[in-house]
């Protein structure tokens, strides 16, 4: 059995500079924990939204959280900054080793337009081999609502997909079901967290690769721990949900290439008018 345990850390945070909670936080659930391997925060936990402040760029905080892993001997994704590369801007979650190695770096694919501006969208997957455990994909928010990002980090070999949220908004509660459905089509574990408090809503979830919940939180803080297998995930892409539908195995060898290109309609795409915020217009 090769389990991996995760720790998901749903905060109740301020809008911006929350630095030193999320530090404290980290370090104190770690000392009451001491088997966790990987620990994981929300989305942009740090420096809140608003991708014009500069004051909470991903450099400015790479040597801080390497030295935390290194120090706690944990795997760490501390959320997402905002990262400055050249002209661009991109919502990224790092990825630090036990060492405090910058192992790798998710960039949102999908920024949350037309109200997550000045954002660049990512043009990689982001999947990474933690040794002796498994291959685990990482994602972010708005990126569980288009399910080829999910199925890109299913067929590279991810068995585990994390997705760091920030959302504090009414349709909370369809993500959850999506959750789950992306966990069951994907045959993967899937753990979303997100943020409570001035940030997010809360009601972070789990689940198994049957699309079983394995943890939700309410909308107040709460501090868990998931215990991932990835002998279960990968039978269950072996035998299939339930012993039935073998999912990948049948992308794998149906002879389409990609569907979406093969049946993009440009025209019907195109009259559904721009990107907007409608709830303006109230």
């Amino acid at each position: 059995m090769t389990v991996l345990k995760v720790g998901a850390l749903q905060l109740a945070l301020n809008k911006s500079n929350n630095l030193d909670y999320v530090i404290n936080s980290i370090e104190n659930f770690c000392r009451d924990n001491k088997s966790l391997e990987l620990v994981i925060l929300s989305e942009l936990a740090v420096g809140g939204p608003g991708a014009k402040n500069t004051d909470y760029r991903l450099d400015k905080y790479i040597s801080t959280f390497s030295d935390l892993a290194k120090k706690l001997d944990i795997w760490l994704i501390p959320g997402t900054f905002y990262e400055q590369d050249g002209d661009s801007v991109f919502n990224t979650a790092p990825v630090f080793n036990s060492n405090g190695e910058l192992v790798t770096k998710a960039r949102k694919l999908y920024p949350w337009l037309p109200y997550e501006i000045n954002v660049d969208s990512g043009n990689d997957i982001c999947i990474f081999d933690m040794p002796g455990k498994g291959i685990i994909g990482v994602h972010i928010c708005y990126d569980l609502w288009f399910p080829e990002t999910s199925r890109a980090l299913a067929i590279a070999g991810a068995e585990l997909i994390i997705n760091p949220t920030l959302t504090p908004t009414k349709d909370r509660e369809i993500e959850t079901l999506m959750v789950r459905t992306t966990a069951a089509q994907q045959q993967a574990y899937y753990i979303d967290i997100n943020s409570c408090g001035d940030q997010g809503c809360g009601l972070s979830i789990a689940a198994d690769p049957e699309g079983n919940i394995l943890h939700k939180s309410s909308d107040q803080e709460d501090l868990f721990i998931i215990d991932v297998d990835f002998d279960v995930s990968h039978n269950s892409r072996v035998k299939g949900y339930m012993n039935l539908g073998q999912n990948l195995k049948s992308y794998r060898d149906n002879s389409f290439d990609n569907l979406s290109s093969l049946s993009k309609n440009d025209d019907y795409l195109n009259n559904l008018g721009e990107l907007k915020d409608f709830n303006k217009e109230k």
